[in-house]
């Protein structure tokens, strides 16, 4: 690194800001783009834009015929946060989640290029926090990596490698009923009885523990009835997201359990994901899921790391931080990785 310690934070802070002030919730990520032109401009990259929908591009930048690459999305939470200085850490949307990743990664291609290195590449995707649009587009990009020997992902583990990642199930469950006056409640069926009671008996039901991936856990996020007080509902539904291990019995236990006028809808269904270790790096289970399964078909091998500074604790909240000791943290620990796939 040519630059001082001091020089190179400002340098990380300003770049960090930067990305921040362009508000990109998912659907309007071409906001940034400007910004992110720049900044590979800067490290000298080959850029190649990858439109996917209207306002919403991926980016891969090239450095030689890439042997690394690093990856994560553009795209943000709602609502945006302005970026904001406060001590040793910045505040704002994105900063962790993952705005901070791009500048992580990229500074850390930054320091590889200053020490002779080459063989990298970046790709920021769209669309992650909502339907990974931007994952499945980048298959079209293979052609350029040919000789990849890892993908990187970015996104906030507390510089620990994941283990892999939970599959994940959504589930909507739903049971009919008869309307009648709320009056009368006799005349009709409520729907929401025997929905209710689905779901106690669900979470009466012990869930497994994967000893890489953690504990298989559900979420009801979101539960609905009827059309007015003052009547019977005739339909109830729940909206379930599961986070399953392998070999998970979940969907069968939410069959067995249903009762005769339920209804499951499967939504959406990926399996678990599991990434290999790497010699010197300590790893840990992640609560979250990622566009790592969907990306690492970009690898011959499918060799994927997926790890980043910050913590998943913070993001998509109203306070999301990233400190500045743990952004050079992040840039450290990726230009360590970039060496031991490099063979360096």
């Amino acid at each position: 690194m040519n630059a001082s310690p001091a020089d190179f934070r400002g340098w990380l802070t300003a770049r960090l800001m930067a990305l921040c002030e362009a508000e990109t919730t998912s659907g309007r990520e071409d906001a940034g783009l400007p910004e992110l032109r720049a900044l590979l401009l800067e490290l000298g990259a080959t850029v190649v834009e990858q439109p996917v929908m209207e306002g919403r591009t991926n980016v891969l930048a090239l450095w030689g015929r890439p042997r690394v690459l690093f990856s994560t999305h553009l795209d943000t939470v709602p609502p945006y946060l302005p970026p904001r200085l406060e001590g040793e850490a910045l505040y704002g949307r994105g900063t962790c989640d993952a705005k901070g990743q791009i500048i992580a990664q990229l500074a850390a291609v930054k320091i590889l290029l200053e020490e002779g290195h080459g063989g990298l590449a970046w790709l920021g995707v769209v669309g992650e926090e909502t339907d990974s649009v931007g994952a499945t587009a980048a298959g079209d990009l293979a052609g350029r990596l040919q000789e990849l020997r890892v993908l990187i992902n970015g996104e906030p583990t507390e510089l620990k490698l994941a283990t892999g990642q939970r599959g994940v199930q959504h589930l909507c469950l739903h049971c009919q009923g008869r309307a009648a006056h709320s009056g009368s409640p006799e005349l009709g069926r409520n729907a929401t009885w025997p929905l209710l009671d689905w779901l106690q008996r669900l979470r009466e039901q012990p869930r497994p523990e994967d000893p890489q991936l953690g504990q298989e856990l559900w979420n009801l996020g979101l539960l609905q009835a009827g059309e007015a007080i003052n009547s019977v509902p005739a339909w109830a539904e729940a909206h379930l997201l599961a986070r399953v291990v392998p070999g998970s019995t979940f969907l069968d236990e939410v069959r067995r359990l249903a009762p005769p006028e339920g209804v499951i809808d499967l939504r959406l269904d990926e399996p678990a994901d599991l990434y290999p270790p790497v010699p010197g790096f300590e790893r840990a289970a992640m609560p979250f899921g990622s566009d790592a399964p969907a990306l690492r078909a970009l690898v011959p091998d499918r060799t994927v790391v997926l790890a980043g500074p910050g913590s998943i604790s913070v993001a998509h909240t109203l306070g999301e931080h990233l400190s500045l000791a743990d952004l050079e943290a992040g840039v450290d620990l990726n230009r360590r990785l970039a060496l031991h796939f490099l063979g360096d």
